[in-house]
């Protein structure tokens, strides 16, 4: 092939069932659903009769926990031991198009390998976007998404901005639903975790000369992923590097490209080696206020007073950032967007990051030019305990979603 992605034939999954002991489900008529955030894939449903009917699977197949009213297929695989890293799965999904053309029809795929050309316009210019959220099973065995259409338009804002197409919000909704409900098998039992879901857009088609390449990708994956931390919420640790900066005004700061993360490799290993956890970056004119982290936001909380750094082209407008600003202020506390000057550390009561990954991040410290600042005695603020406690059950389905955030899956 001169370009593209060439991809293997879907095949048969002889591990995944649907019904693996047929005398322990019954059929269902399908319903029209009248929760507008519960989604209905399939015209047949399966219910299943209670744990006791269903003892007798194949050994590739694993029970929920008995917290659990309701039986679910799980993949064979050690739950307590599931850590952050990648863990391939069943499917992947694939939708392409042409330059000046738009997304039409996607399919499931057999996860695996790609083929693409050396010159493939990701390869060689970079032209290429992704995107991260999660899906978490409730105890009843349905599986929830996390404000998945931010995602989407995030997305089609960067591909405005790196030339090119991408799909409509219906449009990557939909694929992250069918990769999801594809590999459900995968998606951790409630408490161990969360499936991670990674949806890439690229500059496939072959292309020599600067110019956009004349085809894209659309591609989704996903893994299941234990918490960040085993602990679920641990403290970090950051310096403050005065001299490499992460984004320029003008550049791609504020859009999620594959550009701006391999830059900051440098800066964040040699950070590591000298025992930090990542660095904070400061902006690249004034070298005095607060930008974010490699690959997240930043807060810093005095008193009721919660201030993040300023939506300006340099920082990237994390889903997390804008789910815990709105859960802070549903709390009564006063959240600022705004310039935050670096010596605002000094005297701060907490510090603390937001992600996909971690969710929250509370920092124990930060060193700048030599001189190290702790909070909380290195150990975990209560306003962010507080709050990742309030999103984390929000996303798990253990509270009520007065925001109108979820979308269920059945």
């Amino acid at each position: 092939m001169e370009s593209g992605a060439v991809f293997t034939g879907l095949q048969p999954n002889p591990n995944y069932l649907i019904s693996p002991l047929r005398s322990a489900c019954r059929l269902l008529l399908h319903q029209n659903c009248s929760n507008k955030k519960q989604f209905c894939p399939q015209s047949l449903k399966f219910q299943r009769l209670p744990l006791l009917a269903c003892k007798k699977l194949s050994s590739t197949i694993q029970e929920a926990p008995l917290t659990s009213d309701v039986a679910y297929e799980l993949a064979d695989i050690d739950w307590d031991s599931l850590g952050f890293a990648l863990m391939p799965t069943d499917f992947m999904y694939i939708m392409k198009c042409s330059r000046g053309q738009t997304f039409s029809k996607g399919e499931l795929q057999r996860y695996g390998n790609i083929e693409l050309s050396p010159s493939a316009g990701v390869l060689n210019y970079g032209q290429g976007l992704f995107e991260g959220l999660k899906a978490y099973r409730k105890q009843d065995g349905n599986i929830l998404l996390f404000r998945p259409e931010e995602n989407a338009l995030r997305m089609r804002m960067g591909a405005e901005r790196m030339c090119m197409p991408s799909p409509t919000i219906e449009q990557f909704v939909d694929a992250v639903t069918a990769t999801v409900l594809a590999n459900k098998r995968w998606v951790p039992p409630p408490g161990k975790g969360s499936l991670y879901i990674r949806p890439l857009l690229m500059g496939s088609g072959a292309v020599l000369g600067l110019a956009p390449a004349p085809e894209y990708t659309f591609l989704i994956y996903v893994s299941p992923v234990g918490n960040y931390f085993k602990e679920g919420i641990a403290p970090i640790h950051l310096m403050i590097d005065t001299e490499v900066h992460r984004a320029t005004p003008g550049g791609t700061g504020g859009v999620k490209t594959i550009g701006n993360y391999a830059s900051v490799l440098n800066a964040q290993t040699a950070a590591k080696a000298k025992g930090f956890t990542d660095v904070l970056y400061l902006d690249c004119v004034h070298k005095k206020y607060l930008e974010e982290v490699s690959s997240c936001n930043v807060f810093v909380v005095k008193g009721n007073v919660i201030s993040t750094p300023s939506i300006k082209g340099t920082i990237l407008p994390g889903i997390t950032r804008k789910s815990i600003i709105d859960v802070a202020r549903s709390q009564g506390f006063q959240v600022e967007e705004r310039f935050v000057a670096v010596d605002e550390l000094l005297d701060a009561d907490e510090v603390f990051c937001t992600g996909t990954a971690v969710v929250i991040s509370p920092v124990g410290s930060i060193t700048y030019h030599g001189e190290r600042i702790s909070y909380r005695n290195g150990g975990i603020g209560v306003v962010s305990q507080q709050l990742y406690s309030a999103l984390t059950r929000l996303q798990m389905g253990l509270t009520e979603d007065k925001m109108d955030w979820l979308l269920e899956l059945n």
